[in-house]
């Protein structure tokens, strides 16, 4: 494992070296100047090259960029320009609360996907079938703002069990109940879509593993079905399900910004939206490389621990 690790790590650096250079390049590429923003509509000629030279945004891209490298090389993230305050400390505000938005709904999708597609390969029913496959189509169809309404007119209106937005007062380690109540309809809301994905991959992919020659002489020495799916099949067919969990891992952390707007969560997604608005350099280029960083480092272990399910990837990667 670990020189499959090793293997794999220089591929992931230069995936960030170049990530890193495309948002610094990108983000000034945005139309608008923060030094209009922070000048204001008024200002002279001479105060606008004052601001921009304090800034830095006077100098050559590259001359820029070299400069960003080496604040982040030594921990210093810079100052907001619109908000003012340092973005290490803006963003580690609004990234508790992203990551356990995310990462519930990551677990509440693998939950409802491994239970369904095992339900569905061992009932073999054909009721069962079309319900789940009409659930998925429906799950992966709807629009995130829709689901996220309708959730919130069922379950925080019409039976007003469940708190329509917002985050516990006190905090989440105060009362988990009550925090609880408040993560559930959002990561509800955000896990529907990658669930119903990974249910109708992981689902062929037991189907698949069910028409091996290993099941035939399984069935033909009298063993249920399900001893089959739940022993043989799902072992076989996890590794590759994982990887699509990878995958869709990068799809919930970008559905994240739309889910914290519709439940008022106060994550990184306001915080992205305020940026890019006020053309905040600093704070829009530490976010978007912390988006990156995050689902490569999310990849490269999803490859790790696809390659200890499967010892026949590790012993590719190491050939």
């Amino acid at each position: 494992m670990g020189h499959y690790l090793l293997r794999r790590l220089p591929s992931a650096l230069v995936v960030l070296a170049i990530a890193s250079f495309g948002i610094f390049a990108l983000v000034r590429m945005v139309p608008g100047d923060p030094v209009s923003t922070l000048a204001g509509p008024d200002a002279s000629p001479e105060a606008r090259a004052a601001i921009r030279s304090d800034l830095g945004l006077d100098q050559p891209l590259v001359t820029q960029y070299v400069h960003w490298l080496g604040q982040l090389a030594h921990g210093d993230f810079g100052t907001s320009y619109r908000i003012g305050g340092q973005v290490k400390d803006l963003v580690a505000d609004g990234a508790v609360n992203t990551i356990v938005l995310t990462a519930t709904a990551l677990l509440l999708a693998a939950i409802v996907a491994l239970v369904c597609s095992v339900l569905a390969v061992v009932l073999d029913n054909r009721w069962v079938n079309a319900a789940l496959s009409f659930g998925n189509t429906l799950a992966i169809a709807l629009p995130t703002f829709v689901t996220g309404l309708v959730l919130i007119l069922l379950f925080a209106v019409v039976f007003p069990v469940l708190p329509a937005g917002g985050t516990p007062p006190d905090g989440f380690l105060a009362r988990p109940d009550i925090a609880a109540q408040y993560l559930l309809l959002p990561a509800v809301c955000l896990a529907l879509g990658a669930g119903a994905a990974l249910t109708r991959f992981l689902t062929e992919a037991l189907r698949t593993e069910l028409r091996q020659p290993y099941v035939t002489t399984a069935r033909a020495l009298g063993i249920p079905r399900r001893r089959i799916v739940l022993t043989q099949a799902l072992r076989n067919a996890l590794p590759s399900a994982v990887t699509v969990l990878g995958i869709q891992f990068g799809t919930l952390l970008g559905g994240a910004v739309l889910v914290e707007a519709i439940f008022t969560w106060p994550g990184l997604g306001g915080l992205i939206e305020e940026a890019i608005s006020g053309r905040d350099y600093p704070l829009v280029q530490v976010l978007l490389l912390l988006s990156v960083v995050v689902f490569v480092a999310i990849q490269l272990l999803t490859d790790v621990i696809h390659a200890w399910l499967d010892p026949r990837v590790r012993i590719g990667g190491t050939a």
